[in-house]
């Protein structure tokens, strides 16, 4: 149990049998808790643990079993800067941590103000959100609907009249004019904008990495329209190109995973490429 802002918040240790310089602290993407999506992060947290490497995965105010309001994944700076204490105070030897974030719990571990942070030794981001509604519609058109019109089976269902054609053309339509939009302009739903903010959520995550000079690494599953998202937005932002295209930063791969990598296999292979990372950058044991 840890305090953030007067709320108590529960943050679960996997801890290794020798001690550690360095651990990975998971973010949670939202709305979710520490276990995560088929049990994600507590098998991540013990994959990584039994390899020498101490996690901490906790419940930020409002979600799981912390207490206070729901927040935002854009106003989890202070939640995240209490974990890191805690985890620290919790592990002996423990001086610095790896942020390992999905989702909009990427988005948050973008936004978090490491580089004026000694504790932070790098992050890594699994299917980062870049949500704008522009975006959204692009990906739709492009690997839903580009695929749909392409395939017999629709266009015989259509013609045998099992689909309804206002239906199906009118929700193309909506797409293409939303896509016609501005890729900036964010969502109401998924932009909710901290007061001193400016900028597009995509905008201001590659922003906050900018500011940075540690490692970093992006994981990215093949099945997934988030991640897909974020493939079409960072081919058309320079900003994004320039971060990624940095000494000390890796693009990883996972052609068959879905966004929260459920698959067989799949949780353990994004747990190996996270000790393997850390290993490459001298943050964990050889």
């Amino acid at each position: 149990m840890f305090e953030c802002a007067g709320e108590s918040l529960v943050g679960i240790v996997s801890a290794p049998l020798v001690p550690a310089e360095v651990g990975v602290l998971v973010i949670v993407g939202g709305p979710q808790y520490r276990a995560g999506a088929h049990r994600q992060f507590v098998l991540v947290a013990r994959h990584l643990a039994v390899r020498g490497i101490p996690c901490m995965r906790f419940d930020y105010r409002g979600m799981g079993d912390s207490t206070g309001p729901a927040s935002s994944f854009e106003a989890l700076n202070d939640d995240i800067d209490a974990a890191i204490g805690a985890f620290l105070k919790a592990q002996p030897g423990l001086s610095r941590v790896v942020l390992w974030g999905l989702c909009d719990g990427a988005s948050a571990v973008c936004l978090y103000p490491a580089e004026t942070d000694r504790r932070v030794a790098g992050s890594l981001l699994l299917n980062p959100w870049v949500h704008t509604e522009a975006g959204e519609a692009k990906v739709f058109l492009k690997h839903y609907y580009l695929q749909r019109l392409t395939d017999p089976a629709f266009w015989k269902k259509l013609l045998g009249g099992k689909v309804s054609v206002l239906s199906s053309f009118g929700s193309l339509f909506s797409l293409l004019k939303v896509a016609g939009g501005s890729a900036d302009k964010p969502s109401a739903a998924a932009a909710v904008q901290v007061e001193e903010a400016t900028g597009s959520l995509p905008e201001r995550m590659a922003k906050g990495l900018a500011r940075r000079d540690d490692p970093l690494a992006v994981l990215l599953s093949g099945r997934d329209y988030v991640a897909r998202e974020f493939d079409q937005m960072q081919a058309s932002s320079a900003e994004w190109r320039a971060v990624l295209g940095r000494q000390g930063v890796e693009v990883l791969h996972f052609p068959e995973a879905d966004h929260t990598f459920s698959g067989v296999g799949e949780c353990d292979a994004v747990a190996e490429a996270t000790l393997k990372w850390m290993q490459a950058n001298g943050l964990a044991r050889v």
